[in-house]
């Protein structure tokens, strides 16, 4: 068994990318950086991101992939501001019911051919069936069926990438990377777009290995096969453990090995998921006890490791500002007493990553509250299940959409979006109502990386960025 030596990381901030300006040097060209993700797309479209289904398409890995390669109309800054990207300026008429976006001119897709008004609106139809999307002239025109006042932070998400789709089926973006070689679910290499818009990347290439556990992931990084990788709840708590008690023998090494662990704002929402609506007044008394049942504190501390925030709300406080009302603690004389009112009780599966042994470990510890309530919980790995131990990836950093995007995904509505925190609060208790999802936990998500890769960044949405990052040979 190989020991990682988590000395030698050092903890970053959520924004990492002023690392360059730190080190006293100068950015340079070349080299490859390797990479290595869990995920395993089939497909690199970007419509395929949150596409339906019981466990979501979108993930954190795919949305860096798809903005390496990809450009949207906008882009969302960390101050949750939108900005100008492949979209020069823009208008809403008729109450936010009609957008129309100007395109921007000198912009070619990997393979050559100029980004047109046709080819972004063919793009976001795609991505968007529900929209009447069109070209005007030299901008796009967007009715989305109702005012959406919040319909430019959606036009940020990656999944309303611009993609030019040729005969073959292989997608063309205008992003920095485009693809020399894919093997789906296996590998991705790219190389830069010497005439990109942005300008040329200063890497020479990035490689990505796929389907890659925790373990295989750190071991890569340990052995200098991988420069940056994904990090699990325990590794982190690893690091914070000794940094805490040897902080100060730990911080001469640590600048000397230059290499570091970044973690994001809790933007992942542990989750209980219903197949199906309450069909009974006693289902909707169990899921009740159920939810009363959960140990949060406890599973936090042994399970997660410390990691995240118990949570029973599903937009986290730092977004909405309103989490810390709902309560968090079991009630379990709460829970009896919900369970003791159904005259019968029946077996709920429990459904769970089977390649996830956190997730094996959560759905078991969840089943032992349930049954402390008088509940009956089975865990499996089945592809049906009548509840699901799920991960969230919240799709934005506007409240109204990450809330609407799991609504959606717990078959029912968060109302109209872009009211006041007030109408927020209402549409979320709305959701929490069906009992369609139960909220557990508001999880960060963690990078390990090498110190010689500088300049990357953490977008606020947990994704990665390698854009403008670059590898040096000395101390960072």
């Amino acid at each position: 068994m190989i020991r990682f030596d988590w000395r030698w990381l050092v903890v970053s901030s959520v924004m990492v990318g002023a690392v360059a300006a730190r080190a006293g040097t100068r950015p340079q060209y070349g080299g490859t950086v390797r990479v290595a993700m869990r995920a395993a797309p089939m497909s690199l479209d970007p419509a395929e991101l949150g596409s339906g289904g019981v466990v979501p398409a979108d993930s954190f890995a795919r949305r860096s992939l798809t903005m390496l390669m990809f450009d949207t109309l906008v882009m969302m800054d960390e101050h949750g501001r939108v900005q100008r990207w492949l979209a020069e300026s823009w208008q809403a008429s008729q109450g936010n019911q009609r957008w129309q976006l100007r395109i921007r001119r000198d912009v070619k897709f990997h393979d050559g051919t100029p980004l047109s008004a046709e080819v972004a609106a063919a793009s976001l139809r795609a991505a968007n069936p529900t929209w009447n999307v069109r070209a005007e002239g030299d901008s796009v025109v967007i009715e989305p069926g109702g005012p959406d006042p919040e319909l430019l932070a959606e036009l940020a998400l990656p999944r309303n990438a611009i993609v030019k789709r040729n005969p073959d089926s292989t997608p063309s973006g205008t992003g920095p990377f485009h693809v020399v070689d894919w093997q789906p679910g296996k590998k991705l290499t790219l190389a830069p777009d010497e005439d990109c818009w942005r300008g040329r990347p200063l890497l020479d290439s990035i490689e990505i290995e796929m389907g890659k556990s925790f373990r295989e992931q750190m071991t890569a990084l340990e052995l200098g096969k991988a420069s940056l990788v994904e990090a699990s709840p325990e590794q982190t708590h690893q690091f914070s453990q000794y940094e805490s008690s040897q902080y100060q023998s730990s911080q001469h090494r640590d600048s000397q090995a230059g290499r570091r662990l970044a973690n994001s704002a809790p933007v992942e929402l542990l989750a209980l998921l219903f197949a199906r609506e309450v069909m009974s007044p006693d289902e909707k008394l169990l899921r009740e006890a159920l939810a009363l049942s959960v140990e949060r504190g406890s599973i936090k501390s042994v399970l997660l490791q410390g990691a995240g925030q118990p949570a029973a709300s599903i937009l986290p406080n730092w977004m909405s500002g309103y989490g810390f009302v709902f309560s968090v603690g079991a009630d379990l004389a709460r829970a009896r007493q919900a369970r003791e009112q159904v005259p019968t009780v029946p077996t709920w599966t429990i459904g769970y990553d089977s390649a996830d042994p956190v997730d094996r470990l959560l759905a078991e510890r969840i089943a032992l509250n349930a049954k402390d309530a008088g509940l009956s919980l089975q865990p499996t790995v089945a592809a049906t299940a009548d509840l699901r131990l799920v991960r969230i990836p919240l799709a934005s950093t506007d409240p109204w959409i990450a809330l609407a995007s799991v609504a959606t995904l717990a078959g029912t509505s968060a109302g109209k979006a872009g009211g006041s925190v007030e109408e927020l609060y209402a549409s979320e208790l709305a959701v929490l109502a069906t009992q369609r999802v139960i909220p557990l936990f508001h999880l960060p998500v963690s990078y390990a990386a090498l110190g010689t890769l500088r300049n990357w960044a953490l977008r606020p949405d947990g994704s990665w960025t390698l854009a403008d990052a670059w590898l040096g040979t000395g101390k960072p």
